[in-house]
């Protein structure tokens, strides 16, 4: 992870994409500050699915490879501001029922002491293409 002074880089949320793309759970957890919250692109509640601390973020993590086992984020771009940063992407799967998903997305972060603390994702809601 590429750090400067305590503040996340670009390179530090490429870094964190490429763990997505591996699906690497682990890495992905060395992101995430000991209280990270993962709030999910759908959901029963107004935020999606809210996870929080660091097992159920894990458990949150992993489903999304449960739901689509081939995911991938693919042409990441990403900045950050302050204590936020963006990550756009997009998305593409295929589901435990053979339906192949391909949207834009993107997650919206806060950022503590080097760390994610919040990864709110986005994603465009569109019929599977096949």
């Amino acid at each position: 992870m590429a750090r400067s002074d305590n503040k996340v880089t670009v390179v530090f949320l490429q870094a964190f994409a490429d763990a997505w793309n591996r699906h690497d759970v682990n890495a992905l957890m060395e992101f995430m500050t000991d209280d990270c919250v993962y709030e999910t692109s759908s959901g029963p509640d107004v935020c999606g699915t809210r996870y929080e601390g660091q097992k159920a973020v894990r458990e949150g993590f992993a489903s999304v490879w449960e739901s689509f086992p081939d995911a991938q984020w693919l042409g990441a771009r990403h900045f950050i501001v302050g204590n936020r940063g963006v990550s756009e992407w997009t998305f593409t799967g295929t589901n435990k029922g053979g339906q192949r998903v391909e949207v834009n997305g993107c997650d919206v972060f806060t950022f503590r002491d080097g760390k994610i603390r919040v990864k709110n994702s986005y994603r465009k809601n569109r019929p599977p293409t096949s």
